[in-house]
């Protein structure tokens, strides 16, 4: 299971920070920090993050309320962002929602 996918599912409610290392795929909710160095993180279209996120690769189609530190970032069409944001790479599809600072680049 070299490359193996971690998956919170919608109805799961986490209070505390997660750590991993390959992918994740979050569809519940988490009150807490979610960090990979190098990993990627997708935030569901269900999925209520409250806290800051840092990982590789971050796309989010669902709600996030915390700062967000990537190598890339992708915000989806439907997708709410309460926070900051520092990524490499950036882009936000028409629809989406962004509530904060950008730092793009470097």
């Amino acid at each position: 299971m070299a490359n193996a996918t971690n998956v919170l599912s919608s109805g799961i409610e986490i209070i505390g920070s997660i750590r991993f290392s390959n992918d994740m795929i979050v569809d519940g909710k988490i009150d807490g920090e979610i960090t990979s160095e190098k990993g990627k993180v997708t935030i569901g279209e269900n999925a209520r993050v409250k806290g800051d996120v840092t990982a590789g690769d971050v796309k989010v189609y669902g709600n996030v309320e915390g700062k967000i530190t990537s190598g890339r970032c992708e915000l989806k069409d439907k997708s709410k962002i309460n926070g900051d944001i520092k990524s490499k790479v950036f882009s936000m599809e028409e629809g989406a929602q962004l509530c904060g600072r950008t730092e793009i680049g470097g």
